[in-house]
């Protein structure tokens, strides 16, 4: 096994993923109100595992050959997460919420089919996910021949799986904290601050490949 390239991959996919972005935005408060956090988890892996596979496999040139497919996604993320941000906005303004899930195990407030349609549309709306992926961990694994290639790609899955895991299961240290309703309106204004802001830059800058 050539360790380097798996190594490679790791780095790179850890490099590109740990970021503030809405997506990991909306996993770290589905992880501390304790909703569906293996649904999301999984999910976000998933969808990386998905489009990482895709940039292996060459779909990353033909992004490239074809940009009017991220133009597309461009809009409609830019769309989703200015609705989005617009609903974090509002509870930030409203205030009053606490941990959604008491230590007694209450249930859930929102449904798991509407936490997986919002965990989809962070997933696959965002057309940076298909730039750091598809493209660009695609670009880079071409560096690598034959099956050093698909080891590279086992470093990028397992940082997304090393990520979304702690930050999703690993929220709940921060639980102590955040059973104040102050601190909830704090953590949804600063969601509404990076969706608003990941939104005006997509509808402002168009993406280049």
């Amino acid at each position: 096994m050539n360790l380097s390239a798996v190594l490679a991959g790791l780095g790179t996919g850890a490099g590109l993923i740990v970021a503030i972005g809405a997506q990991n935005a909306f996993v770290l408060r589905q992880g501390l109100r304790r909703e569906c956090v293996g649904l999301v988890v999984l999910t976000c892996i998933m969808g990386d595992v998905i489009c990482i596979s895709l940039g292996v496999t060459g779909m990353g040139a033909a992004v490239k050959a074809h940009p009017i497919v991220l133009e597309i996604f461009r809009w409609g993320g830019a769309a989703f997460l200015t609705y989005y941000g617009f609903l974090a906005a509002r509870r930030a303004m409203k205030g009053g919420e606490a941990l959604g899930v008491p230590d007694d195990g209450a249930a859930l407030k929102t449904s798991p089919g509407k936490i997986l349609a919002a965990c989809l549309a962070f997933t696959f709306l965002n057309p940076h996910v298909y730039l750091d992926t598809v493209v660009l961990l695609g670009s880079i694994s071409t560096q690598y021949a034959g099956s050093d290639r698909w080891l590279f790609a086992l470093g990028a899955y397992s940082a997304s799986i090393l990520w979304f895991s702690a930050l999703g299961f690993g929220a709940k240290r921060l639980q102590p904290f955040f059973r104040k309703p102050r601190a909830w309106q704090l953590l949804d204004g600063f969601i509404a601050l990076v969706m608003f802001s990941i939104a005006i830059a997509l509808a402002s800058n168009p993406l280049a490949v």
